[in-house]
């Protein structure tokens, strides 16, 4: 059977979207990307539609006037993909769904049952759920015979071993489901794909993969395997990132709520959408900015990013018992070559050594000829591993 492998990708304020087609190959070379897009800021008043070509041409580059929400932002892919030049049948749809709770450590295809289990985890990441839910049930209507599978960003992370997992809390709290979750998992586990592609073989060794972008964390894996990471229970522990906190002390959001009256809304409000890069420079949650600047609080929000992450990547790489190779994606682990020097510079206890050339070009391999530690910048693919496992969980039963 012929067809493509429709990839959702829905957060908050975005929507990413991509097509693939087969290829004849096999793991993730099976997949060819016929089309990516990316509507960025949603709900504001600059919204951008864009479009490329598997060959990375751009095809749509709008901005529409007026706020555009998430609905309409959906009814607009659906728009495009039934007037796209060259229609193919679509053999199945993979949605990035945040949260897997515990019940989900793997792909899932997507029936009402398993929809109304995952709306119940809403409580465990109520930013993120409902937009990762709400296409699946537009597709659902729209085009009832596709299959639709889930892959969530906590399923790389669930065979961490029980104590990485844990809080220090009463037994009937972790019986619940207040643990560590970890998340970024679709990253995690391309990027270990990928260095294993690298390196030829599939040990891997010590790894700790830094994804860094306006959301950021770190994981520690053992040979492909997730170990620990730097979010826990919420995406707002670890790092600081664009616009959120990282970790913070709990008695500091008791105190913002009993000593300043704080409510738990505004709460939240501060510690997801006003801290991060944003709170500390007082200029912007872009790092593309910060580095730009010449002021104080940008110099400041960088050398605060860069000290987490060293100590994290200290605590990680503690975790593993040493370290064979740094990954750095995502947008500031990718583009910003100033980021990586300066943490490179902060891991030279560790034995790492960063090239000043490669790194400047931003290639693969970034590490000097004397490293002990390999340092590598791997661009990320979350939309081509949703789309390996949706073809991996449903394309059998399509074959001809």
């Amino acid at each position: 059977m012929t067809g493509d492998w429709l990839v959702i990708n829905s957060g908050s304020s975005s929507l990413r979207f991509a097509v693939f087609g087969e290829t004849g190959g096999t793991g993730l070379e099976a997949l060819a990307a016929r089309y990516r897009g990316h509507l960025a800021g949603l709900g504001g008043e600059a919204v951008r539609f864009r479009v490329e070509d598997g060959g990375g041409v751009t095809l749509i580059d709008e901005t529409p006037t007026g706020s555009v929400d998430q609905s309409r932002a959906l009814d607009w892919l659906l728009g495009w993909l039934e007037a796209r030049a060259d229609p193919m049948p679509l053999r199945g749809i993979g949605h990035r769904i945040v949260h897997g709770g515990r019940d989900f450590a793997a792909p899932e295809r997507l029936d009402d049952r398993v929809l109304a289990r995952l709306a119940a985890l809403t409580p465990l990441a109520p930013l993120h759920q409902p937009h990762g839910l709400a296409p699946v049930r537009l597709f659902t209507r729209r085009w009832p015979a596709v299959p639709q599978v889930a892959c969530f960003d906590t399923a790389y992370h669930a065979k961490q071993p029980a104590v990485a997992r844990s809080f220090a809390l009463p037994r009937r709290l972790t019986d619940a489901g207040l643990i560590r979750y970890g998340f970024h998992g679709l990253s995690y586990d391309y990027l270990s794909r990928r260095l294993a592609q690298r390196l030829g073989r599939s040990a891997t060794g010590r790894v700790v993969m830094a994804h860094l972008g306006q959301g950021a964390s770190l994981c520690a894996a053992l040979d492909g395997g997730s170990v620990a990471s730097s979010m826990g229970f919420s995406t707002l522990d670890g790092l600081p990132m664009g616009t959120r906190c990282g970790y913070l002390d709990p008695g500091l959001v008791l105190h913002l709520l009993t000593q300043e009256g704080l409510s738990a809304e505004r709460v939240g409000e501060i510690l997801y959408r006003e801290s991060g890069l944003l709170g500390v420079s007082g200029l912007s949650a872009d790092m593309r900015v910060l580095l730009a600047s010449d002021e104080a609080g940008a110099r400041e929000a960088i050398e605060l990013f860069v000290y987490r992450v060293v100590r994290e990547i200290g605590a990680l790489a503690a975790t593993l018992g040493g370290l064979d190779h740094l990954v750095f994606s995502g947008g500031i682990g990718e583009r910003a070559s100033a980021v990586r020097a300066a943490i490179g510079a902060g891991c030279r206890w560790l034995g790492l050594e960063l090239d000043a050339q490669t790194n400047a070009r931003h290639e693969m391999t970034i590490s000097a000829a004397g490293s002990r530690i390999g340092a590598w910048v791997i661009p990320t693919d979350e939309e081509r591993m949703i789309a390996f496992y949706t073809r991996e969980l449903i394309g059998a039963d399509a074959e001809d």
